[in-house]
């Protein structure tokens, strides 16, 4: 599928680049926050039932109506599910019981390199020089964040077991990713949406069981309700929508990006919110983030 930007609609598609991971980046506030409350993969599960039952409402004519649709496409919106709401939403969790949260940053940085090179083999994406040299800016620049300005930690970078289901959140982000663009749908953008929110929550019904049987009890409460509602609606409706509005402008390649972005917005949030210090580090990568991004979104001829 081809990007739609345009001469007459440039700076649109752009501008939702940088807006999206504002709502992306919030699910960090959620990881912050929220876990002192409610039980990561509860969380998790509970957010995207509650993004199924606000959406739901307001689709189920349309999903009705296309119920033969629904059929045919069943197992690609359970893929979706799968890969960005089951994978994406409970290996993270399950990485952090064994990992650092600087080894999950860098890993979770690779899901754009995925993205392209998938793109490029089996969809025959194109990709020049621009973007790779962006690419690689954008890499360093979060590495450089996400290490400290300290680059030496890479020298003494332990793989663990929990990398693994990082490694494999990554990969995941990838698939769907590129699967959002190429598989076309019957159904409008957040009928689809909707659908994919109730298989995500499907396949994280299994993770939920187990970490309620054997790990923590979930307490329902106001606590529960403000975070669940909360990472139901900024990093999952409102990032989700925008992360596939911002495909349908530039393309998977370049959505990538988005990630990130991410990063610089993430850190942002822990300065505001956590009382986390503003350092050199964070200007100079954050400057060959932006500076790559600029340079990936040349248009490939």
């Amino acid at each position: 599928m081809k990007p739609l930007v345009t001469k007459t609609n440039n700076f649109y598609p752009y501008l939702l680049l940088f807006i999206q991971p504002i709502f992306m980046a919030s699910n960090i506030i959620v990881a912050r926050g929220g876990v002192e409350y409610v039980p990561p993969i509860s969380l998790v599960f509970c957010s995207w039932l509650t993004v199924f039952f606000i959406l739901m409402p307001f689709f189920f004519d349309e999903i009705l109506k296309k119920r033969k649709q629904f059929k045919s496409e069943s197992f690609k919106l359970f893929i979706l599910g799968l890969t960005g709401c089951g994978i994406c939403g409970a290996f993270p969790f399950i990485a952090g019981m064994s990992t650092t949260m600087a080894n999950m940053g860098i890993i979770y940085t690779s899901s754009p390199i995925f993205i392209i090179v998938i793109s490029v083999l089996f969809f025959k994406d194109k990709i020049n020089l621009s973007r790779i040299v962006g690419l690689i800016l954008c890499l360093t620049g979060v590495v450089m964040i996400i290490c400290k300005g300290d680059l030496t930690f890479l020298i003494n970078f332990k793989f663990t077991s929990g990398d693994l289901w990082m490694l494999g959140a990554a990969i995941g982000w990838a698939v769907y990713s590129i699967f959002l663009i190429n598989w076309k749908s019957k159904f409008s953008l957040m009928a689809r949406f909707t659908l994919v929110a109730f298989f995500g929550a499907i396949c994280l019904l299994p993770f939920y069981i187990i970490e309620e049987s054997f790990f923590f009890n979930t307490t329902f409460n106001n606590n529960f309700l403000f975070w669940v509602l909360f990472a139901a609606i900024s990093p999952g409706i409102i990032a989700f929508t925008l992360y596939t509005k911002v495909q349908k402008f530039v393309g998977a390649s370049l959505a990538g990006f988005t990630l990130y972005i991410f990063s610089i917005y993430s850190a942002i949030y822990g300065i505001i919110l956590f009382g986390e210090s503003l350092l050199s580090f964070h200007y100079y990568g954050a400057a060959l983030v932006f500076t790559g991004v600029y340079l990936a979104r040349k248009r490939v001829k």
